[in-house]
């Protein structure tokens, strides 16, 4: 088995042969530059047996040559830079499972699965390698232009991949900013597998979710940091198709995408402190605001309004507001395509994604920093969730005393929790763990409900009062602050409620056993 160390950067159309010629590139080359045409072959079986365990499976013909090449994804982090590889040449260009034997493969390997394997897509790609010596490393730079392709179904491949051969994987993120500074390449959160597996199932520009995040045991603290949070950024970046096809989950797995970033970056926060850690928040920060009015007035829109229109269908009030709040929505979805279009944006996946491979935070020599980065994770992890989850305990105990603002921050501190019970759940899943952990989310996903539905109630205040008080003249402004009125005077209701939900899951969340013990 061979460990690939790479990074993908997408490329503009037509910018390879610009990568090609740039000259501080051709100062490093060590060897001869090569071109080559590839055909690679994936296959999976119908229900996509191998991607659903993070495997890809194909054969890549060069010329003559064919290469069986078996990929599996570390830490279920899609499109992070460490995968492990297995490569073996084959004679025919149908998988010979046989060389599956020691490899992630082998335990699905069975006859069944032999019988049902198929192509599912393949890449068409002109390839253009360069070997280089760069900070001490060897590195092979690929530059692809081509296709992926499945039945007539089509997507182009412009990409540049920077792998290391041999030395220290803390130069491949110095040698990516290099090409970022040259150029507007951005990160590659997709890899051609899952362009090739999205294209197969009519999903090119659909929402993407969370991976499940698999965590060695024997993980450090450090590592697991990095894992979690190229795994989340993945998430999050992977959702730029749908967000520029007008989608709205596409915006809301984005924004969860953000969110679980952001609560990876808060529950490692003893080992990422410092200036780096705050550009990079602050970014993510700007990202998440943007893409925030599209998301909040679908939410609105969608389970406020819209129900209330089927309850009362002849309000014709209801019917103004809602052609109102759908223009706003439009205005935030233009609002979050022009961000995601933006030099900004390009560069906030680049530097996040090095930062998290490599940033300050992984080479800092303070013994201190040392000591955490090195610390098991497993011992990590159960000290975290105890102190958090006990802090959450004594905040609800004290609920009615709590402002709005005060319950919206224990509503994040919630989601934090819950963020992080589900990255840490491959190292606490012996039988009784992970019983006591599904409760323990189940309570925990109860609370964000309860206090989400509080905090949506006061976002809707907020927003009614832009209709009632709005900053420029409306048409039909008494009408529409009729129905927010109506809207929120129902909502109002709903308070005792959710509060007396949100104590019982606390008192639930207090009783609970701690599954990391």
């Amino acid at each position: 088995m061979a460990s690939e160390v790479e990074l993908k950067l997408e490329l503009p159309a037509g910018a390879g042969d610009a990568v090609a010629d740039l000259p501080w590139l051709k100062e490093l080359a060590s060897g001869p530059v090569k071109r080559e045409k590839l055909v690679s072959v994936y296959f999976d079986t119908a229900k996509l047996k191998l991607h659903e365990n993070g495997l890809t499976l194909r054969i890549r013909r060069a010329g003559n040559k064919r290469l069986q090449t078996i990929k599996a994804y570390r830490s279920g982090a899609r499109g992070a830079f460490n995968r492990d590889e297995w490569e073996q040449e084959v004679r025919n260009d149908r998988p010979d499972l046989a060389l599956a034997h020691g490899t992630a493969l082998e335990p699905l390997v069975t006859k069944k699965l032999k019988r049902k394997l198929r192509p599912v897509f393949e890449t068409l790609v002109e390839r253009t390698v360069m070997p280089i010596r760069f900070d001490g490393s060897e590195f092979e730079i690929a530059i692809d232009r081509g296709q992926v392709k499945t039945g007539a179904r089509r997507r182009p491949i412009n990409e540049l991949e920077i792998e290391l051969k041999r030395g220290s994987a803390a130069a491949l993120p110095i040698l990516a900013e290099r090409f970022a500074r040259s150029m507007p390449a951005a990160y590659g959160a997709r890899s051609k597998a899952e362009r090739g597996y999205a294209l197969s199932r009519h999903e090119n520009a659909q929402p993407v979710g969370a991976d499940p995040i698999v965590l060695d045991p024997a993980a450090l603290t450090g590592e697991a940091f990095s894992a979690i949070g190229l795994s989340c950024l993945h998430h999050a970046m992977a959702n730029q198709d749908a967000i520029a096809a007008g989608d709205a989950e596409g915006i809301h797995e984005m924004r969860v995408g953000l969110r679980r970033l952001r609560a990876a970056i808060s529950v490692f926060k003893e080992l990422n402190r410092g200036s780096q850690t705050e550009a990079i928040k602050s970014e993510l920060k700007w990202l998440t605001d943007e893409l925030g009015p599209a998301r909040e007035f679908e939410v609105l829109i969608e389970q406020r309004v819209r129900p209330l229109r089927k309850a009362e269908p002849d309000t014709g009030e209801l019917a103004t507001l809602e052609e109102d709040l759908d223009a706003r929505r439009r205005r935030g979805l233009d609002k979050a395509k022009a961000a995601l279009a933006s030099e900004r944006y390009r560069r906030l996946g680049l530097r996040t994604a090095l930062w998290l491979a490599n940033g300050n935070w992984a080479h800092s020599t303070d013994e201190l920093a040392v000591a955490r980065r090195e610390r098991p994770a497993t011992d990590f992890a159960a000290e975290m969730l105890r102190k958090r989850t006990r802090k959450i305990a004594r905040k609800i105990g004290k609920l009615e005393e709590l402002t709005a603002r005060e319950r919206h921050k224990l509503r994040i501190a919630i989601k934090k929790l819950r963020y992080a019970t589900e990255f840490f759940a491959s190292l606490f899943d012996r039988r009784k763990q992970a019983a006591r952990r599904k409760k323990s989310g189940k309570i925990l996903k109860a609370l964000q409900n309860s206090l989400g539905t509080l905090n949506d109630i006061e976002v809707h205040k907020r927003l009614a009062r832009t209709v009632v008080h709005p900053t420029a003249p409306i048409r039909k402004k008494a009408e529409k602050a009729f129905a927010m009125g109506f809207i929120t005077g129902q909502e109002q209701g709903r308070i005792a409620a959710c509060l007396g939900d949100a104590r019982t899951m606390g008192r639930r969340l207090s009783a609970a056993p701690q599954f990391w013990q």
